[in-house]
């Protein structure tokens, strides 16, 4: 698979502090080899549209949809408590 970014969710990865990056990165890496690796917690966030919602560590999320072979990141943001 490969991966892409909306603008909106580049610019919400260039404003994660490094540590931050590091764990999205790797989290993105594992999601395009194995949706269903457990450290992702994949799950769909909702049905009618087809998003997805992932997680980089127990405070942030990730956005995403899947068409064919492409990962299109929406979105990152903190998760909501």
């Amino acid at each position: 698979m490969k991966l892409a970014f909306a603008k909106k969710a580049l610019d919400d990865y260039l404003d994660l502090s490094k540590e931050l990056k590091t764990k999205a990165d790797k989290q993105f890496s594992l999601l395009i080899k194995n949706l269903r690796h457990p450290s992702i917690h994949a799950k769909k966030y909702d049905e009618s549209q087809n998003v997805w919602q992932g997680r980089i560590d127990k405070n942030y999320r990730f956005f995403f949809t899947m068409k064919k072979d492409v990962v299109f990141v929406i979105t990152i943001s903190k998760h909501p408590k």
